[in-house]
């Protein structure tokens, strides 16, 4: 006697293969992202650097730009993320990284988020916080209450 799948065993085989596989996408997606966020954090210590040095400088962060801090606030082709300054007076600045969905680095994404630093240079206190929004221009408001914080 001859002992062979069915069509229907096959087709499951085949369904089950492919629902582990969409799940084993999403999770590399994730990964890979995640690897991407090290760019910002890599840029943004760059930019608390450069507000220390207006800190110094000018003993507050009043009046400090992001043409202080050596970011321009747009995305471009050499980056997957835009970077800007967020809220500030004149003893904190949150120095802002939204991921780009058009006119980055490719790829793009549907929908973004930022991470920023919440830094008090008299203090030297550093806080990372990352949070998903849609919003045009979510350093207007960093508060910490709407993100989630991070190591």
């Amino acid at each position: 006697m001859k002992r062979a799948f069915t069509l229907l065993e096959l087709i499951i085989v085949v369904i089950i293969v492919g629902i582990l596989g969409s799940l084993g996408f999403s999770q590399y997606s994730k990964v890979v992202e995640n690897a991407r966020f090290s760019e910002a954090r890599t840029k943004i210590s760059s930019m608390r650097t450069n507000a220390m040095g207006y800190y110094l400088r000018n003993g507050s962060l009043t009046g400090i730009t992001n043409n202080d801090l050596g970011v321009t606030n747009s995305c471009s082709s050499d980056s997957y993320f835009q970077y800007l300054k967020g809220n500030n007076d004149d003893a904190i600045v949150r120095l802002c990284a939204k991921r780009c969905t058009k006119g980055g680095k490719e790829p793009n994404v549907s929908s973004t988020y930022t991470a920023y630093m919440y830094y008090i240079p008299s203090t030297g206190q550093i806080l990372w916080y990352k949070y998903n929004t849609d919003t045009n221009n979510p350093c207007t408001e960093c508060a910490a209450t709407t993100a989630r914080y991070c190591e």
